[in-house]
């Protein structure tokens, strides 16, 4: 069959698109970049704001106007909302979160048994989510009470993959660069008896993996100490911490159940940058939750500005049906969510500047991902460097999925330019 993959939302929606594809293309079905007459189309929804929610609607919408002769929906909005989902036209079926793991034997599409999976695994998502990442799915659920959130309603409590399944999938990947997924992903080994810790699967797939790059997702900051920063003594994990804020205002932190505070928080992040050097810190933020204060969020506005974040994703704040926070009174105008967005974005936008201007001089590692024509004898090509920072360089031939020195030598408008260099003064080649 011609099967079409597609998701919203976050890294662990993602890597779960991709587990598909592995086993789909192991059972001898061919995926397709475009829903457009498809025989199959899966899609992982996300409900974590109504946009996402909009937009998961969206796209089973899209695939039905494209004529797909079967639309399958799984993820978070069909599991909050199972007859919503099941009403959309062309909808066939609806796998709940707690089979998606399963989705490809749930649909009984093939029996895998005998097949050779190496030759397969290892291409890439054709179309759009065509990646040099893979987004390995190491951990589900979440034991935490946000007040906000509604991942614990949709994805149940935390579990974790063992170390042996994760590193099969990281091998069977082909991939330069492995990114650590997961709703909690700092919770992982929690629930094993006895109980372990991130730091011991991080340790793990850098001793028995050759993975160039190793990157962790989202990271909640009560999850580490000081010792987990003595991991990026080994150059392959990536210098990059994803670490959620929500709020820098202590009492908004306690409206949302956050197990943080901003004195806590901002001497993590000190910690994290005295033990690795030029590493890239970015955040999660919210707008708007109710209650907040004008006083308030400016008290926020000035603690995020003040941590001089790498980037950032900045949310108005979205009620979402059974949480606890939708329920809370002095829900703020959603203007006003929407213009203090703004203003969160700006501070943001100013420090990631500041952080990527810095590298103007030094030689880094980029993973080059997107190739564009640039004139009749050169391409434009970008990629990452390991601390999250886009680079973009021109030459008269295409590079993808590899991982050469550049030195950079300006600024532009979401990133640096570089020139390829021969590594001489790289440090983390």
């Amino acid at each position: 069959m011609n099967i079409y993959l597609d998701t919203v939302g976050c890294r662990l929606n993602q890597s779960e698109i991709e587990a598909y594809a592995r086993q789909l293309r192991a059972a001898g079905h061919t995926l397709v970049p475009s829903c457009e007459g498809a025989d199959l189309v899966v899609i992982n929804t996300c409900s974590v704001t109504e946009a996402a929610a909009s937009d998961s609607r969206q796209k089973i919408r899209q695939a039905n106007r494209g004529g797909a002769r079967k639309i399958v929906v799984t993820g978070c909005w069909a599991e909050l909302n199972p007859e919503a989902a099941k009403n959309i036209p062309g909808v066939s079926q609806v796998i709940p979160n707690s089979e998606k793991d399963h989705l490809v034997s749930v649909l009984l599409l093939a029996n895998e048994a005998g097949i050779d999976r190496e030759p397969v695994e290892r291409l890439p998502i054709p179309g759009p989510r065509l990646r040099t990442r893979a987004f390995i799915k190491v951990q589900d659920g979440c034991d935490n009470h946000c007040t906000f959130c509604v991942a614990r309603l949709a994805r149940g409590l935390g579990r974790s993959r063992t170390i042996a399944e994760v590193i099969k999938d990281i091998r069977a990947s082909g991939a330069k660069e492995i990114v650590l997924t997961g709703v909690h992903l700092g919770a992982w080994g929690r629930d094993f008896s006895p109980p372990t810790h991130l730091q011991h699967l991080v340790i793990s797939i850098l001793a028995q993996t050759q993975v160039p790059r190793l990157r962790l997702s989202s990271l909640e900051p009560w999850d580490l100490d000081v010792s987990f920063f003595t991991l990026w003594k080994d150059t392959r994990l990536c210098r990059h911490l994803h670490l959620p804020l929500q709020s820098g205002c202590d009492a908004t932190l306690r409206q949302m159940a956050r197990r943080i505070t901003t004195s806590a928080y901002g001497y993590l992040l000190e910690e994290a940058r005295a033990a690795i050097p030029d590493v890239a810190i970015t955040t999660d933020l919210i707008t708007g939750f109710p209650g907040e204060s004008e006083a308030e969020y400016l008290e926020s506005l000035h603690f995020v500005e003040s941590m001089q974040f790498a980037d950032g994703h900045v949310f108005t704040y979205s009620p979402r049906p059974g949480t606890a926070a939708e329920r809370l009174p002095d829900q703020v105008p959603f203007t006003i969510r929407k213009e203090r967005n703004t203003r969160m974005r700006s501070v943001l936008a100013k420090s990631g500047v500041s952080f990527r201007n810095g590298f103007v001089g030094q030689t880094l590692p980029v993973l080059w991902e997107h190739t564009n024509i640039f004139s009749a004898e050169k391409w434009q090509i970008s990629g990452l460097t390991d601390n999250n920072v886009r680079v973009h360089a021109a030459l008269p031939q295409r590079l993808w999925n590899e991982i050469t020195p550049v030195k950079v030598t300006g600024t532009t408008r979401d990133g640096l330019w570089g020139e390829i260099s021969n590594g001489a003064n790289d440090d983390r080649k």
